[in-house]
Protein backbone atom coordinates (compact mmCIF):
# COMPACT_ATOMS: atom_id res chain seq x y z
CA UNK A 1 0.00 0.00 0.00
CA UNK A 2 1.19 3.50 -0.87
CA UNK A 3 0.19 6.60 1.04
CA UNK A 4 0.31 10.21 -0.15
CA UNK A 5 0.18 13.53 1.63
CA UNK A 6 -1.55 16.58 0.19
CA UNK A 7 0.59 19.64 1.04
CA UNK A 8 -1.16 22.56 2.73
CA UNK A 9 -0.31 25.50 4.94
CA UNK A 10 -0.99 23.30 7.94
CA UNK A 11 0.82 20.30 6.34
CA UNK A 12 -2.30 18.29 7.07
CA UNK A 13 -2.06 14.61 6.13
CA UNK A 14 -4.59 13.12 3.76
CA UNK A 15 -4.10 9.47 2.94
CA UNK A 16 -5.26 7.74 -0.20
CA UNK A 17 -4.75 4.21 -1.49
CA UNK A 18 -3.13 4.09 -4.92
CA UNK A 19 -5.14 2.63 -7.78
CA UNK A 20 -3.65 0.99 -10.83
CA UNK A 21 -3.72 3.29 -13.85
CA UNK A 22 -6.02 2.07 -16.62
CA UNK A 23 -4.88 1.44 -20.19
CA UNK A 24 -6.95 4.44 -21.31
CA UNK A 25 -5.15 6.65 -18.80
CA UNK A 26 -1.76 5.38 -19.96
CA UNK A 27 -2.72 5.95 -23.60
CA UNK A 28 -3.74 9.52 -22.75
CA UNK A 29 -0.49 10.22 -20.90
CA UNK A 30 1.49 9.03 -23.91
CA UNK A 31 -0.50 11.24 -26.28
CA UNK A 32 0.11 14.34 -24.17
CA UNK A 33 3.77 14.30 -25.15
CA UNK A 34 2.54 15.86 -28.42
CA UNK A 35 1.28 19.42 -28.62
CA UNK A 36 -1.71 18.64 -30.84
CA UNK A 37 -3.12 16.31 -28.22
CA UNK A 38 -2.44 18.77 -25.40
CA UNK A 39 -4.50 21.30 -27.34
CA UNK A 40 -7.18 18.75 -28.20
CA UNK A 41 -7.57 17.39 -24.69
CA UNK A 42 -6.83 20.65 -22.87
CA UNK A 43 -4.54 18.72 -20.56
CA UNK A 44 -0.81 18.75 -19.84
CA UNK A 45 1.74 16.98 -17.64
CA UNK A 46 3.89 18.20 -14.77
CA UNK A 47 6.81 15.90 -14.07
CA UNK A 48 9.24 15.63 -11.19
CA UNK A 49 9.16 15.61 -7.41
CA UNK A 50 9.58 19.33 -6.82
CA UNK A 51 7.35 20.54 -9.66
CA UNK A 52 4.48 18.22 -8.72
CA UNK A 53 4.75 19.20 -5.05
CA UNK A 54 4.54 22.88 -5.95
CA UNK A 55 1.54 22.64 -8.28
CA UNK A 56 -0.25 20.61 -5.62
CA UNK A 57 0.56 23.19 -2.98
CA UNK A 58 -0.15 26.38 -4.89
CA UNK A 59 -3.50 25.14 -6.25
CA UNK A 60 -3.26 27.27 -9.41
CA UNK A 61 -4.10 24.50 -11.85
CA UNK A 62 -6.73 21.79 -11.56
CA UNK A 63 -5.15 18.36 -11.14
CA UNK A 64 -6.86 15.29 -12.59
CA UNK A 65 -4.53 12.83 -10.93
CA UNK A 66 -0.98 12.02 -9.89
CA UNK A 67 0.84 9.01 -11.36
CA UNK A 68 3.81 7.26 -9.81
CA UNK A 69 6.19 4.56 -10.91
CA UNK A 70 5.37 1.09 -9.60
CA UNK A 71 8.80 0.61 -8.09
CA UNK A 72 8.56 3.75 -6.03
CA UNK A 73 8.66 3.85 -2.23
CA UNK A 74 5.77 5.43 -0.29
CA UNK A 75 5.75 9.17 -0.93
CA UNK A 76 4.21 12.25 0.62
CA UNK A 77 2.62 14.19 -2.15
CA UNK A 78 -0.81 14.04 -3.91
CA UNK A 79 -4.45 13.18 -3.67
CA UNK A 80 -5.93 11.14 -6.53
CA UNK A 81 -3.04 8.74 -7.01
CA UNK A 82 -2.44 6.05 -9.65
CA UNK A 83 0.36 3.54 -10.04
CA UNK A 84 2.11 2.69 -13.33
CA UNK A 85 4.70 -0.04 -13.79
CA UNK A 86 8.23 1.35 -13.98
CA UNK A 87 9.02 0.52 -17.64
CA UNK A 88 5.77 2.12 -18.84
CA UNK A 89 6.30 5.17 -16.64
CA UNK A 90 9.82 5.66 -18.00
CA UNK A 91 8.43 5.46 -21.53
CA UNK A 92 5.86 8.18 -20.76
CA UNK A 93 8.32 10.44 -18.93
CA UNK A 94 10.06 13.31 -20.71
CA UNK A 95 13.26 13.27 -18.67
CA UNK A 96 16.39 11.16 -19.05
CA UNK A 97 16.29 10.20 -15.37
CA UNK A 98 12.60 10.14 -14.34
CA UNK A 99 11.84 10.74 -10.67
CA UNK A 100 8.82 8.48 -10.81
CA UNK A 101 6.05 11.03 -10.33
CA UNK A 102 3.93 13.20 -12.64
CA UNK A 103 0.66 15.11 -12.43
CA UNK A 104 -2.07 15.27 -15.06
CA UNK A 105 -3.41 18.84 -15.11
CA UNK A 106 -6.14 20.80 -16.87
CA UNK A 107 -4.92 23.60 -19.13
CA UNK A 108 -5.91 27.00 -17.66
CA UNK A 109 -8.08 29.25 -19.83
CA UNK A 110 -6.42 32.12 -21.69
CA UNK A 111 -6.76 35.57 -20.16
CA UNK A 112 -9.50 37.93 -21.29
CA UNK A 113 -8.19 41.16 -22.82
CA UNK A 114 -11.16 43.06 -21.44
CA UNK A 115 -10.10 42.03 -17.94
CA UNK A 116 -6.48 43.07 -18.32
CA UNK A 117 -6.91 46.33 -20.28
CA UNK A 118 -7.94 48.45 -17.24
CA UNK A 119 -5.15 47.11 -15.02
CA UNK A 120 -1.76 48.64 -14.36
CA UNK A 121 1.59 46.93 -14.20
CA UNK A 122 3.85 44.94 -16.51
CA UNK A 123 2.90 42.40 -19.14
CA UNK A 124 5.64 40.36 -20.77
CA UNK A 125 5.53 39.29 -24.40
CA UNK A 126 7.57 36.68 -26.26
CA UNK A 127 8.24 37.03 -29.96
CA UNK A 128 9.02 33.54 -31.30
CA UNK A 129 10.95 32.33 -28.24
CA UNK A 130 11.79 28.76 -29.21
CA UNK A 131 13.85 27.37 -26.34
CA UNK A 132 11.67 25.75 -23.64
CA UNK A 133 14.19 26.63 -20.93
CA UNK A 134 14.11 30.29 -21.92
CA UNK A 135 10.32 30.43 -21.83
CA UNK A 136 10.22 28.64 -18.47
CA UNK A 137 12.75 31.12 -17.05
CA UNK A 138 10.76 34.06 -18.41
CA UNK A 139 7.58 32.74 -16.77
CA UNK A 140 9.25 32.09 -13.44
CA UNK A 141 10.93 35.52 -13.41
CA UNK A 142 7.72 37.26 -14.48
CA UNK A 143 5.85 35.67 -11.59
CA UNK A 144 8.63 36.79 -9.23
CA UNK A 145 8.16 40.39 -10.39
CA UNK A 146 4.36 40.14 -10.25
CA UNK A 147 3.73 40.61 -13.97
CA UNK A 148 0.06 40.77 -14.90
CA UNK A 149 0.33 38.25 -17.71
CA UNK A 150 2.25 36.98 -20.71
CA UNK A 151 1.51 37.35 -24.43
CA UNK A 152 2.86 34.43 -26.44
CA UNK A 153 3.53 35.46 -30.02
CA UNK A 154 3.49 33.19 -33.05
CA UNK A 155 6.50 30.90 -33.19
CA UNK A 156 6.83 30.73 -29.40
CA UNK A 157 7.23 27.24 -27.94
CA UNK A 158 4.07 25.74 -26.41
CA UNK A 159 3.51 27.09 -22.92
CA UNK A 160 2.59 23.57 -21.73
CA UNK A 161 5.50 21.78 -23.38
CA UNK A 162 6.86 19.41 -20.68
CA UNK A 163 10.29 21.07 -20.75
CA UNK A 164 8.72 24.52 -20.34
CA UNK A 165 6.57 23.31 -17.44
CA UNK A 166 9.57 21.71 -15.76
CA UNK A 167 11.74 24.80 -16.13
CA UNK A 168 9.12 27.07 -14.53
CA UNK A 169 9.93 25.23 -11.27
CA UNK A 170 6.28 25.05 -10.26
CA UNK A 171 5.21 28.49 -11.51
CA UNK A 172 3.03 27.04 -14.26
CA UNK A 173 -0.49 28.44 -13.93
CA UNK A 174 0.63 31.45 -11.89
CA UNK A 175 0.84 33.78 -14.90
CA UNK A 176 -2.28 34.54 -17.00
CA UNK A 177 -1.54 34.07 -20.69
CA UNK A 178 -2.77 34.92 -24.18
CA UNK A 179 -1.55 33.48 -27.48
CA UNK A 180 -1.82 35.21 -30.83
CA UNK A 181 -0.33 37.59 -33.35
CA UNK A 182 1.66 40.15 -31.38
CA UNK A 183 1.20 42.88 -33.97
CA UNK A 184 -2.59 42.65 -33.65
CA UNK A 185 -2.48 42.31 -29.87
CA UNK A 186 -0.17 45.31 -29.43
CA UNK A 187 -2.48 47.64 -31.33
CA UNK A 188 -5.35 46.58 -29.08
CA UNK A 189 -3.30 47.14 -25.94
CA UNK A 190 -2.01 50.50 -27.17
CA UNK A 191 -5.58 51.64 -27.75
CA UNK A 192 -6.17 50.82 -24.06
CA UNK A 193 -3.21 52.98 -22.95
CA UNK A 194 -0.44 50.40 -22.75
CA UNK A 195 3.12 51.26 -23.84
CA UNK A 196 5.15 48.66 -25.76
CA UNK A 197 8.86 48.36 -24.93
CA UNK A 198 11.01 46.20 -27.22
CA UNK A 199 14.29 44.69 -25.99
CA UNK A 200 16.58 45.39 -28.93
CA UNK A 201 20.37 45.28 -29.01
CA UNK A 202 20.64 46.93 -32.42
CA UNK A 203 21.89 50.42 -33.21
CA UNK A 204 19.41 53.14 -32.30
CA UNK A 205 17.98 51.49 -29.20
CA UNK A 206 18.19 53.61 -26.05
CA UNK A 207 19.66 52.26 -22.80
CA UNK A 208 16.87 50.93 -20.66
CA UNK A 209 17.98 53.24 -17.84
CA UNK A 210 16.61 56.16 -19.87
CA UNK A 211 13.17 54.61 -20.26
CA UNK A 212 10.49 56.77 -18.69
CA UNK A 213 8.34 55.00 -16.13
CA UNK A 214 4.88 54.00 -17.31
CA UNK A 215 2.32 52.17 -15.23
CA UNK A 216 1.01 50.12 -18.16
CA UNK A 217 4.05 48.55 -19.85
CA UNK A 218 4.39 45.61 -22.21
CA UNK A 219 7.96 44.31 -22.19
CA UNK A 220 8.89 42.35 -25.31
CA UNK A 221 11.76 39.90 -25.84
CA UNK A 222 12.56 38.61 -29.31
CA UNK A 223 13.67 35.36 -30.88
CA UNK A 224 16.96 33.92 -29.61
CA UNK A 225 18.67 34.10 -33.02
CA UNK A 226 16.93 36.95 -34.81
CA UNK A 227 15.72 39.30 -32.09
CA UNK A 228 12.49 41.26 -32.34
CA UNK A 229 10.52 40.93 -35.56
CA UNK A 230 11.01 44.18 -37.57
CA UNK A 231 7.24 44.33 -38.12
CA UNK A 232 6.82 45.04 -34.40
CA UNK A 233 9.09 48.11 -34.53
CA UNK A 234 6.81 51.15 -34.79
CA UNK A 235 7.43 54.83 -34.09
CA UNK A 236 5.18 54.87 -31.02
CA UNK A 237 7.09 51.98 -29.43
CA UNK A 238 10.29 52.13 -27.41
CA UNK A 239 13.42 50.20 -28.41
CA UNK A 240 15.69 49.67 -25.44
CA UNK A 241 19.00 47.90 -24.89
CA UNK A 242 20.74 46.47 -21.84
CA UNK A 243 24.19 48.11 -21.82
CA UNK A 244 27.13 46.03 -20.68
CA UNK A 245 29.45 47.31 -17.95
CA UNK A 246 32.34 45.42 -19.51
CA UNK A 247 34.75 46.99 -21.96
CA UNK A 248 35.50 43.52 -23.27
CA UNK A 249 33.44 42.02 -26.10
CA UNK A 250 33.73 38.30 -25.37
CA UNK A 251 29.91 38.17 -24.97
CA UNK A 252 27.87 39.55 -27.85
CA UNK A 253 24.42 39.12 -26.33
CA UNK A 254 22.48 37.84 -23.36
CA UNK A 255 20.31 34.76 -23.08
CA UNK A 256 16.66 35.73 -23.72
CA UNK A 257 15.49 34.59 -20.28
CA UNK A 258 18.30 36.47 -18.53
CA UNK A 259 17.65 39.60 -20.60
CA UNK A 260 13.97 39.58 -19.66
CA UNK A 261 14.86 39.17 -15.98
CA UNK A 262 17.18 42.20 -16.05
CA UNK A 263 14.61 44.27 -17.94
CA UNK A 264 11.86 43.34 -15.49
CA UNK A 265 14.04 44.49 -12.61
CA UNK A 266 14.73 47.85 -14.31
CA UNK A 267 11.11 48.51 -15.25
CA UNK A 268 9.79 47.47 -11.82
CA UNK A 269 12.29 49.74 -10.12
CA UNK A 270 11.46 52.73 -12.32
CA UNK A 271 7.72 52.31 -11.75
CA UNK A 272 8.16 51.90 -7.99
CA UNK A 273 10.23 55.08 -7.82
CA UNK A 274 8.01 57.19 -10.08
Amino acid sequence: MFFFEVPSDQTKLLYTRLKTASQNQIKLLRKLKQRKYRLQEQLFLVEGERAVAQVLQNGLVEIEGVFVSGGRSPEKKSANGFEIDAPTFNEIANTDSPQGILALCKTPDELSLNQVFPQEGIIVATDAIQDPGNLGTIIRTSVWYAAKGILLGEGTVDLFNPKVVRSTAGATGALPYKTGNLSDLFYQFEDAGWVVVLLDGNTGAEPIQKLAAHRKTILVVGNEANGVNPELIQSQRHRVSLPSNSSQKQVESLNAGVAMGIALAYVNNSVDNS
